[in-house]
Formats: C-alpha cells, structure tokens, sequence
C-alpha cells in the first residue's frame, strides 16, 4: 500500500459536513414523526436473494453495481444497494403483516459500485420511509406531501414532477407496444437495452445512452395505454396533491422499469448541482411483497440521498459558541477536569485546555470560538474562585467556584 487513501467511492465525512448530515436525518425524522411514521432499521447485509429477487436479475444494480460475496459459510450476502428490499423482508420475517398500515422512515448507508461523481459515491447514504397496506390513492399523496415538507424544512428547492405507470393490465399492454417498437429498432439499441428489450422493455426508457434516447424519443406514450381505472387512481392522486397546495409537473417519461412498480412514480428535481437530477424519489411498487414470498401488500414510498441533500443546504446552522475552562498548574489540572465536567452536566458545551501554557491554551479557545473563559491557576485556587473572562469584550471577574453555574448562564 503506497498511501494511506480512502477506498474510491468512499469518503471521510469530516465536522462541518458532518453537521449537515445530521441536520438532513434530524429533519427527515422529525417530519417523518409528524407524519406518523416512526423509525426502523434494516441490517447493512442481507442475503443476495432478497435483492435479486425485488430488483430484477436484468436491473443495473443486480448485474453491475451490487457488493456481493460469500461468507465463510457459503451464503451469498449482499451489502444492501437500496432501503426498500430490506423493509419489506423485515415485514416478513418479522410478522409485521398484521400491523397494517405500516408506516416507517430509515435513514442510513447504502453501496453500490458506480463511477463516484458529485454527490453520488459507492458508499453513500439515504433517508426514506415506506408506507405498506394502503392501496388507496390517499397513501401516494401522503407520502409525497411528506417528501415535499422534507424539502422544505430543508429549505431544498426542487421541482415535483409526476407520473402515472398504470394497473398491471395497462403496463401488460403497453409493454407488448414497446416490444413491438423497440423490435422493429433492435439494431440502433445498445448492448444492454437489448437484453433489456428481451426481458423488460419498460427498462429501456431508463437507459442513458446516447443512441438508445434517440430511440426512446419516439416511442410510444403510456398514456395511449390507461384503462379507466388507472386514470382514475391518477386523477386521485393529482386532485391530493393539488388540495394540498403541493404543486407538480407532468413528466409522461418517468418511468420505473421494475415489474411490482405501479400508478405512481414521481422525482423531486433541482439543477442546483448542475446537471439537473433527482434529489428524492419514490413510487408505489404493489407487488413487491408478494415477489417476496409475501402477502399481497400495496406499498408505497422514496428515498433521498443525504449526501446531495447536505450539499443543497449549504452552510449548518451556527452552532452555540462553547466555554474553554484553562487550568494551569498541576492542583488545577484537577480543578479544571471537576469544574468542566460540572459544567457539562448543568447542559454547557465546552472545551478542556489540555495541555501547553496559558497563552497556547487561550489561543486554543480563541481558534474554537469560545464565548469566555473559566481560567484556573494557582491564584484561583487559593480565592476558591475562577477568572472568566469574556473573549469578545476582553473584561474578566472572579467567580466563586459554587456560582459558576449561575454567573455563566448569560454565555448559553
């Protein structure tokens, strides 16, 4: 190993990085709670099966991007590449099929093996929350409406755009127009999409390359495809949406290749990173408890990558400016360690001086933004009283040990 680097793909995520990620999750879970969704987690490993299962043995996470490898007992184990799989299997093996409606938010990291760029790394992580057992249009309306408060806690500009996929007799018909089209195409599709094309042409409409876009722009519209009860779920949803006040964009291309997919798939958009892309998406996927060996159970729900959502926020709110308690001398080395510990169970954010004399240590609180200073030398120790002094104005007093508490609550 010629240098100590991290893995590509992976990150340090380093103090004032750190305190947006927190930000992002804390506001995600809070809303969610409003919402009455309450918090889960699913273990980072999980057999192969419940992945290859869910996203399809075609999907690019299946065949190129998931961290898969076998255990010293032979099991194929999966690094999880998405939140959703693993809820479902929790519902499953957990029995939680007779607690219906179940409402959950997850925050938490995910890999997938892809070319890192800006905001996107092998190693990233994502809020979500996934409602199951609601079949009613009520369910998707809820769930974006939860998405947009999200974002605008956050204060994440970004544009809803929404779609209808359709019943599973509407997509079965649509897809056999597809496979007539892109047949008739085989030649201008890529490598992938024509694999694609031969178990799940929806899947080409996903596809980034170059020539299979011009080929999907003039592919046929689903819409042409929509039985009436399809329309009306669509119709539902929209006129949820707009009683809320949640504004949206039709966007008849947005797709979800996935065969448990159904009705509803919508993205949250910005361009504020550049490229414009998403920043929260989601849909309702029916049936993919079932795919799993489940009941039928229709489900509904997103997620978020944390890492781009931290970079829309910008700069974390400034946090409370602590206190430096500076001993100085070995009787108050001691002093200092009680009078700080004291301190930080009243509910006071501070920094210990540790070591160096007294100018490297006040250097030191200036360098963290202290608001004052609780110096303790020998002089202190003698009065049974600190010096504190105030870093912004420079005045300073002496303050019985006892006070303390009392006399620094006007730095909180």
């Amino acid at each position: 190993m010629s240098s100590l680097q991290p893995v590509r793909g992976t990150r340090d995520v380093l103090p004032e990085e750190a305190r947006r990620v927190r930000r992002v999750i804390e506001t995600g879970r809070n809303v969610a709670e409003r919402y009455g969704y309450e918090e889960m987690a699913t273990p980072i490993l999980e057999f192969t099966e419940v992945f290859s299962r869910t996203l399809g043995d075609t999907s690019d996470i299946v065949t190129k991007e998931m961290y898969t490898f076998r255990d010293k007992s032979g099991d194929s184990l999966t690094l999880r590449p998405e939140g959703t799989a693993g809820v479902a299997r929790a519902l499953i093996s957990g029995g939680l099929s007779g607690q219906l409606p179940f409402k959950c938010f997850y925050a938490g990291p995910m890999f997938r093996h892809e070319r890192p760029q800006k905001g996107r790394l092998r190693q990233f992580h994502q809020i979500g929350v996934e409602l199951l057992g609601v079949e009613e249009p009520v369910g998707d309306v809820e769930a974006i409406a939860l998405g947009a408060a999200v974002l605008d806690a956050l204060g994440v500009g970004a544009t809803l755009e929404l779609n209808t996929l359709g019943n599973a007799a509407s997509r079965a018909a649509y897809r056999r127009r597809l496979e007539e089209y892109f047949g008739d195409r085989r030649e201008e599709l890529s490598e992938d999409s024509r694999t694609r094309l031969e178990r799940n042409p929806l899947r080409i409409l996903d596809s980034k390359d170059e020539g299979d876009l011009a080929v999907v722009a003039g592919a046929p519209a689903l819409d042409d495809f929509l039985d009436a009860e399809s329309r009306d779920f669509f119709a539902a949803v929209r006129e949820g949406l707009e009683s809320l006040g949640v504004v949206y964009r039709r966007n008849p291309r947005l797709v979800r290749g996935l065969d448990y997919y159904c009705h509803v798939a919508f993205e949250f958009t910005t361009d504020a990173l550049g490229a414009q892309g998403a920043v929260l998406a989601g849909g309702r996927y029916d049936g993919l408890v079932e795919t799993m060996g489940g009941p039928r159970t229709p489900g509904v729900g997103w997620a978020s990558g944390i890492e781009r959502l931290a970079m829309l926020i910008g700069e974390s709110p400034p946090r409370s400016r602590p206190l430096a308690v500076v001993p100085v001398g070995e009787r108050a080395e001691r002093m200092g360690l009680q009078v700080a510990e004291e301190l930080r169970r009243a509910g006071y954010r501070v920094d210990l001086g540790y070591r160096g004399r007294m100018k490297q240590r006040m250097k030191r609180a200036n360098r963290l933004g202290a608001r004052a200073a609780v110096i303790i030398g020998e002089d202190e120790m003698e009065r049974q009283a600190a010096t504190v002094r105030d870093l912004d104005s420079g005045a300073q007093e002496a303050v019985p040990f006892s006070d303390l508490d009392t006399f620094l609550a006007r730095y909180r």
